[in-house]
């Protein structure tokens, strides 16, 4: 049996210079460490690989998250966070470098854009950008601010990610995509960038922070959709791993294939490669498609 894309179980067979590593049902799930995610990152390191976190969640800072990572015994520098938040502003740097934003958006990301150096307004004829994030604050005032702002003065939208909702132990509440599509709905406006996974943009920010190009990079995540397409958008490593969302059946006849699929990340390794052995040990292996 195989499947279109990685076959059953397929672990890589070299030890990549860079790592992305999606956090919740990959490193962890909710608040507790997945097995073998600890010594893996561990041992990449060991060997000389550099390894970043990403997360499309802008509720909570990189600091938070590189706090609760190394809580759960996986030590980790805020700089080896990247957040969708972190991606809206390398993509506001670039495209929008002196704007002046309307954020819909809950305080943590307003105080980070303010912190970047972004001017922020509540009054709709000022503003040249409506940055429109995960929101539990969302009300009628921000949706008409945010109306008025796109519909009738000079604004674009830039949101930071395209989940429509987040998962809870309930079951889940709305996300981004909701308030994106109140404000596009009433404005007739059209956001101009998602940043998030699984958007290029965020491929470039990992990259960025990485400093390698993508063929030097594997994605490890666990979900076809986001982690495994943005991994194929800029020529990246897809990586799935079964400790999440996506069960492996789920691969038949899936628009986005990745390019390995492991049970954990105890797989992650190239067979045959101990933990004993001395760094940059690899095994050859023919480049991403």
């Amino acid at each position: 049996m195989s499947y279109s894309g990685a076959g059953p179980l397929t672990r890589p067979k070299r030890v990549y210079p860079g790592y992305v590593f999606d956090l919740d049902g990959t490193v962890y799930l909710g608040d507790a460490l997945l097995p073998h995610a600890a010594e893996t990152i561990q041992e990449l390191k060991r060997r000389g690989s550099r390894v970043v976190y990403v997360t499309n969640k802008p509720l909570e800072t990189a600091d938070d998250y590189a706090r609760k990572l190394t809580r759960l015994g996986v030590p980790t520098a805020r700089s080896e966070v990247v957040t969708s938040v972190d991606a809206l502003v390398d993509y506001l740097r670039r495209e929008h470098p002196h704007a002046i934003l309307l954020a819909v958006a809950e305080q943590s990301a307003i105080d980070e854009l303010a912190a970047a150096g972004f001017v922020l307004t509540s009054d709709p004829p000022q503003a040249e950008v409506v940055v429109v994030s995960f929101d539990r604050t969302f009300d009628y005032a921000k949706l008409n601010a945010a109306f008025q702002a796109v519909r009738y003065g000079k604004a674009v939208i830039v949101a930071t990610n395209p989940d429509p909702y987040c998962p809870t132990p309930e079951g889940g509440i709305p996300d981004c995509a909701a308030m994106l599509a109140a404000i596009e709905a009433c404005s007739g406006g059209t956001a101009e960038a998602v940043v998030g996974k699984p958007s290029v943009h965020m491929a470039r920010a990992l990259l960025g922070r990485l400093g390698m190009p993508a063929q030097d990079v594997a994605v490890i995540g666990d979900r076809l959709l986001t982690d495994m397409a943005m991994a194929r958008s800029l020529g990246m490593t897809g990586v799935l791993v079964l400790t999440g969302a996506t069960r492996a059946d789920s691969l038949f006849g899936a628009p986005v294939q990745p390019h390995h699929m492991i049970d954990s990340l105890s797989d992650l390794l190239p067979e045959g490669l101990s933990r004993d052995e001395p760094e940059g040990l690899s095994l050859p292996e023919e480049e991403p498609e």
